[in-house]
């Protein structure tokens, strides 16, 4: 997950942008104590909207209060308590940030001395949660063997890192796993990988990196892309958007749906339509220089 999964903060209430906060700080804090405290620097929207979602599916109560932490030691802010789903969901966002520098290496970008902030936590995510983080190896892996293949495929290419989304939800999930979770899961994980691909495609095309966009439609940049394959592509998000608005409905919540909906289905939207929209903004500028 790379930060795309966050609320569309117009439209958020503030009773719920409150919470929403304060899971994040709980996070944070939750990463220092299983992982170290360089580990923080990795922290993502994503991890607070699963802290949000999964303590809502588990009917666990997220106790809010003043504290301090390192960035706000003067003053005290509201944070959530940290309790041992924030601790594995700390371990689950340092393994994410560390494979993040690991690809990032591979494919020739600076990331050696950001990886080093989280070579400890990765290995005190290790011995903590094993489990946790045999499931994130094992969707990593599998997504590079996707990429070597060089499959041309949209589904195949996103399938390893929604598949890992939801088998992390019935390792966070236990005896209150569902069909429906695992399935909103892996919508969300699919979603977050092609929107990641949509919008670094012209990095990739100038890298020669692989995309699953270009090599399924071909087109040498993204504004390109977006003239020529707008049907498809509102197609592929849109059935996504309708699975999750249905799962979502099926599933109970404890104590708060309306944090859960507004980052589900109009924060997940708003960010699809704002990597679009920059695009077709470039293309605009593109055309009018005469590019």
């Amino acid at each position: 997950m790379f930060g795309y999964v966050r609320p569309d903060m117009p439209y958020l209430y503030l009773k719920d942008q409150t919470l929403y906060e304060a899971l994040y700080c709980g996070v944070c804090k939750g990463i220092g104590q299983t992982c170290g405290q360089l580990a923080r620097v990795g922290l993502t929207y994503d991890i607070a909207f699963l802290s949000a979602l999964l303590h809502n599916l588990l009917g666990q109560d997220v106790k809010v209060e003043k504290q301090h932490c390192l960035t706000h030691c003067i003053r005290t802010k509201q944070m959530a308590e940290v309790d041992e789903l924030t601790k594995k969901l700390g371990a689950l966002n340092t393994e994410l940030a560390y494979y993040k520098c690991v690809d990032d290496i591979e494919d020739g970008d600076k990331g050696g001395i950001k990886k080093l902030a989280f070579n400890r936590g990765h290995k005190r995510a290790q011995k903590a949660y094993p489990e946790l983080c045999a499931i994130v190896r094992k969707g990593i892996e599998g997504q590079a063997l996707v990429e070597k293949a060089a499959t041309d495929s949209i589904d195949r290419a996103a399938d390893p890192s929604a598949t890992m989304m939801a088998r992390l939800s019935e390792y966070f999930l236990e005896d209150k796993k569902s069909e429906d979770a695992y399935a909103l899961f892996y919508d969300v994980g699919k979603w977050v990988y092609l929107i990641d691909a949509l919008d670094d495609y012209d990095k990739d095309v100038k890298k020669n990196a692989y995309n699953p966009f270009r090599l399924a439609y071909g087109a040498e940049s993204k504004c390109a892309l977006l003239e020529a394959q707008a049907e498809d592509l509102q197609f592929l998000f849109g059935t996504l958007f309708t699975d999750i608005r249905e799962r979502l409905t099926r599933l109970p919540m404890s104590f708060n749906r309306d944090l859960v909906e507004n980052i589900l289905l109009r924060g997940l939207p708003a960010e699809t339509v704002k990597v679009m929209k920059g695009s077709c903004e470039a293309c605009k500028k593109h055309k009018k220089e005469g590019k």
